[in-house]
């Protein structure tokens, strides 16, 4: 059961009809969680402005790889459900990627680092140590791109919160439990 009505696209808010429409027309169909989250078109707009801003950090497989592991500490199925089809179809990381990645870890040792670092972040609030400082700088990382890191683990708590929130309906494939991996 759904927490909030999901809006069809021609129901969103005129001010969010043309982000919505722009990611229906990229995506191929309008994911329930995007209609949903249009109900509020100041909120929607601001974080499709960050997505499209954060799509230009980093690569692909690094975020998607991020997104998944803080969508596994935030207990967030839906998410799960679009960043491993997303992770599969279009960073092209193979399946043992994407459970390495939910479970906070890469095989590539700098996008590693990037994701110990996010799933730390997330999990402590912020709070990491100078250790965990120390290790993402030392495989290359700069003080942008942590900064961009720590971003990434914003925003994606944002979906992951909405989403735990109104629990929109799955339109993507599923994804087994967390405890199943």
């Amino acid at each position: 059961m759904t927490r909030t009505t999901v809006l069809t696209p021609d129901h969103v808010p005129a001010e969010s009809k043309q982000t919505l429409d722009a990611f229906t027309k990229n995506i191929g169909f309008t994911p329930n969680m995007m209609a949903a989250f249009a109900q509020s078109p100041i909120a929607f707009n601001a974080w499709a402005a960050l997505l499209g801003s954060l799509s230009k950090t980093l690569d692909v497989r690094t975020r998607d790889s991020i997104g998944l592991a803080v969508s596994e500490v935030n207990g967030c199925n839906y998410c799960l459900t679009v960043h491993s089809f997303t992770a599969e179809h279009m960073a092209k990381l193979p399946a043992d990627d994407i459970i390495l990645a939910r479970k906070g870890h890469a095989n590539d040792p700098k996008r590693d680092a990037a994701v110990q670092f996010a799933r730390k972040v997330s999990e402590t609030r912020g709070q990491v140590s100078d250790a965990d400082l120390k290790t993402v700088r030392d495989v290359g990382y700069t003080d942008a791109n942590i900064i961009e890191i720590v971003a990434l683990v914003a925003m994606y708590s944002l979906t992951n919160f909405l989403n735990n929130v109104f629990d929109p309906e799955k339109d993507f494939p599923a994804v087994p439990p967390a405890g199943s991996i």
